[in-house]
């Protein structure tokens, strides 16, 4: 067999794989639901669901489930799809069908965990858009760099610094926004000082943002003990306070959710719809993404590849910067040592897991702040799960996604490769 034979039949072969692979995953999911959770509760239990979000006057009447048979619904169409999978194919809703069974498992195991008991899934809704909020930041900076071509595993580092500068600058001035543009600049500083490293001495980009994580992580442990510590009033910043949008905000459920919140959750939504705009429907975003799949080819056509490199990392940090100053601005009201927590490495798993794309990397870090939100709210009901079970799913969800169980990343060509002009 010919070489060009045997990759048309790899070809076919790939997705046939896939689809058996997706149809027996949808199947075992829904053979869980059923086995493992319906079969587990009393045939009597009782699902009940709140739907008031914090922070609100108007309340909503509870959501009442039959637990039992919820869950067999839920199973039930779980392996109706899969079914339909193995024996047609999805083809291009297989990945909505992915979604929407995942969706079903989650809702399942809320519906399960929930038995006998309340749970304020309003709540939930809420904090889990909160928690969202850094990862997406922290996603859409890794978005604007790696786009470039330059790999920037500092973004932990910058938010840190962010963070600890925005406490700093906000609480001498008493001004959150003076807080906020310090601490963006502080970002927007480190990432210049990444792109010198990378681009001009064409430094190995995994070293070079090592060497600002273990540097920020120092410096800002050291300031915070040294002065923090012992002058609190450098650590007492004007939080952001929530602005409710009129009308939006008196929406049901989703109201209060959206539209009643501080000015980092609506900046997180139009950072999102600027930066997808700007990278895949406008020049600048195409010279962008060039220089980050086709150096060689961009420069031939004119392109400036170092200085189109500069400025995306001077974005990149910048954002980072700003995804560090939500927790001192905008959610704690002070700077405590390493409080990222390892957020600027789940923004870009968040990255990955959303394919180079804001919108993309907005629906994972949605998956990383529910299950972080989830696991607190379970820890209350007394599960017997371990929370730590289920801070993993995310971590295993992305695992799975870059074996290909999803489809393929498409990372830019030329991410971490340096230029060399000739």
């Amino acid at each position: 067999m010919s070489a060009a034979a045997t990759a048309a039949v790899r070809e076919v072969s790939a997705p046939q794989t896939r689809r058996f692979v997706m149809g027996a995953l949808f199947i075992v999911f829904g053979l869980v639901l059923w086995f493992g959770f319906a079969q587990g509760v009393e045939a009597d239990a009782v699902t009940t669901f709140g739907l008031t979000p914090g922070g609100v006057t108007t309340t909503l009447r509870d959501w009442t489930l039959q637990t039992r048979p919820a869950l067999t619904v839920l199973a039930l169409v779980c392996v109706f799809i899969g079914a339909v999978e193995l024996v047609r194919g999805l083809g291009r809703f297989q990945n909505l069908a992915l979604g929407l069974v995942v969706g079903f498992f989650v809702f399942g195991f809320l519906v399960w965990a929930t038995a006998g008991k309340s749970m304020n899934l309003g709540g939930l809704l809420n904090a889990s858009l909160d928690k969202a909020v850094p990862i997406t930041l922290a996603a859409l900076s890794g978005v604007l760099c790696e786009r470039a071509g330059v790999v920037n595993i500092a973004i932990e580092g910058m938010m840190l610094t962010g963070a600890m500068v925005g406490a700093m600058i906000g609480s001498a001035a008493q001004n959150s926004m003076v807080g906020l543009v310090a601490a963006v600049a502080a970002g927007g500083g480190l990432g210049l000082f990444h792109g010198w490293l990378s681009i001009k001495y064409k430094t190995n980009q995994i070293v070079s943002g090592t060497v600002i994580n273990i540097f920020a992580t120092g410096i800002t442990s050291y300031i915070s003990a040294l002065l923090l510590q012992s002058r609190p009033e450098l650590n007492s910043p004007v939080i952001f306070p929530t602005f409710p949008i009129p009308v939006l905000s008196q929406i049901p459920v989703i109201g209060p959710i959206l539209f009643l919140n501080n000015p980092f959750v609506y900046s997180m939504f139009f950072f999102l719809i600027v930066i997808q705009g700007a990278l895949f429907f406008t020049r600048w975003g195409l010279r962008h993404r060039s220089v980050g799949e086709h150096p060689k080819a961009a420069d031939t056509l004119g392109i400036n590849v170092f200085r189109t490199r500069y400025v995306a990392v001077l974005l990149s940090g910048m954002m980072a910067g700003f995804a560090g100053a939500y927790y001192t601005l905008g959610s704690v009201g002070r700077f405590d040592e390493v409080m990222t927590a390892g957020r600027g490495f789940i923004g870009l798993a968040a990255m990955i897991f959303g394919n180079w794309t804001p919108f993309g990397a907005f629906g994972a870090s949605l998956l990383f702040g529910f299950a972080d939100a989830m696991s607190s709210k379970l820890a209350i009901l007394g599960i017997a799960i371990p929370s730590q079970f289920l801070l993993m799913t995310p971590y295993i969800a992305t695992m799975v996604v870059l074996a290909g169980v999803v489809g393929r990343g498409q990372m830019p060509a030329a991410d971490g490769v340096p230029y060399e002009k000739e």
